[in-house]
């Protein structure tokens, strides 16, 4: 594992409070930051993917983080008069080494860790969080388990739930509609499936599933199976190289023609993928570059190289606003930080999110998307977007 230190100085309280009451918005919280003249670094771990599978999500994941932490500060990097003092660990999407470095950080006296791109990652840290009785704000690991895992552990992204409400979005009342989920087996769509049946079967609509391995490069038979089902809903849940024939396929059996398709629009190095099927999908989004226009977005656009934002961006610029919220409510006191974050409303980039105090979800605007273009041109534009309340996922019991 590798580790980078970022080392920040300090304005005085009253500079602070002025930077707090810009980025915060709804929250308004107060100067209270422990320690007075206390210059002591509040030191905060990011454990995250910069290598691995999902490093290209890690990436947009610290830019987001560097560039909220610059908002919620007003510039100053600072909480009060204390330093934070940011040490990057790479987990390369390995639990094992995500709670090794989670460990370490905790060690060396981190009272916040934040990071977890990878939901497996999330999922092995949070108990760690709980043992240890300091503050873990999970990332853009998606899984619904991390909601409600125990009192110590936050997000900063959305959950799955949250995506299929989005699709069920698509086809208003489910009571009596048929749903059909085309994944690759395994349990990235055994979860999928999951999912659907509890959304949107949940809200009266019928559910099966076609299946294809992994490995499959044909997908005509499959396609054939899916226009005989002669599904109101058609929730695509792909990933990996094949995505391109996939696609294709379908588009080609006419099944695109025929039913409503809706599957997550993922980052915008993928959109390509989709080739002349990606006009004739509907797509549900978690965020992407436009989505939004609110005074955090334009921020997060102002330092993020290039100025476009991605899919993950919001995760990590969120993060940081909840750190700076906690350090300054609770100072070094992490039941303090608890209970600062517990019920917080807040302006972020997708614009007003509200972390849920019973279980620790974070509810937040859902879009539906729609893509143009061809080649490697393409434009997402946002069709509707769903309030925090209409994706919010039900209440989960909280673990510890």
């Amino acid at each position: 594992m590798t580790f980078r230190h970022t080392r920040r100085v300090f304005l005085s309280a009253a500079t602070m409070m002025a930077a707090a009451l810009a980025a915060t918005a709804c929250g308004s919280p107060q100067d209270t930051a422990s320690g007075g003249g206390d210059a002591a670094p509040v030191k905060v771990g990011l454990v995250y993917s910069q290598s691995g599978p999902l490093a290209s999500y890690g990436k947009q994941y610290i830019e987001g983080f560097k560039a909220g932490l610059d908002f919620a500060t007003k510039g100053t990097g600072k909480v009060g008069d204390r330093t934070i003092e940011l040490t990057e660990a790479d987990d390369a999407g390995d639990p094992a080494k995500a709670v090794s470095a989670a460990k370490d950080l905790i060690g060396k006296g981190a009272k916040i860790i934040a990071g977890s791109t990878a939901s497996g990652v999330a999922l092995q840290v949070a108990p760690i969080a709980a043992q240890n009785k300091v503050l873990f704000i999970s990332g853009p690991a998606a899984t619904d388990a991390v909601t409600g895992a125990n009192k110590y552990t936050f997000r900063s992204g959305r959950q799955s739930w949250q995506d299929v409400v989005t699709a069920k979005s698509f086809i208003g009342d489910a009571a009596g509609k048929k749903v059909v989920v085309f994944a690759q087996d395994g349990a990235f769509g055994d979860a999928n499936e999951t999912a659907v049946k509890a959304v949107i079967g949940g809200a009266g609509a019928t559910v099966s599933s076609v299946r294809a391995p992994a490995s499959a490069t044909e997908f005509t038979p499959f396609a054939s199976q899916i226009k005989a089902a002669k599904p109101d809903l058609l929730f695509v849940a792909w990933a990996g190289t094949t995505a391109g024939a996939m696609w294709q396929t379908l588009d080609q059996q006419g099944v695109l023609a025929t039913t409503t398709v809706v599957t997550g629009l993922d980052i915008r190095a993928s959109w390509p993928t989709f080739g002349a099927a990606g006009s004739k999908i509907s797509f549900l989004s978690h965020y992407f570059d436009g989505a939004s226009d609110t005074e955090a977005a334009k921020a997060a656009k102002a330092k993020i190289a290039g100025g476009t934002l991605d899919l993950f961006h919001p995760d990590g610029f969120a993060a940081a606003q909840m750190v700076v919220r906690a350090v300054q409510e609770g100072g070094d006191d992490v039941e303090k930080m608890v209970t600062a974050l517990e019920g917080w409303e807040f302006e972020g980039v997708k614009g007003t999110m509200k972390i849920r105090a019973e279980d620790h979800a974070l509810l937040q605007p859902m879009y539906q998307a729609k893509l143009t273009g061809s080649g490697t041109a393409f434009t997402a534009t946002a069709q509707k977007t769903l309030t925090g309340d209409e994706s919010a996922p039900p209440v989960a019991q909280m673990k510890g």
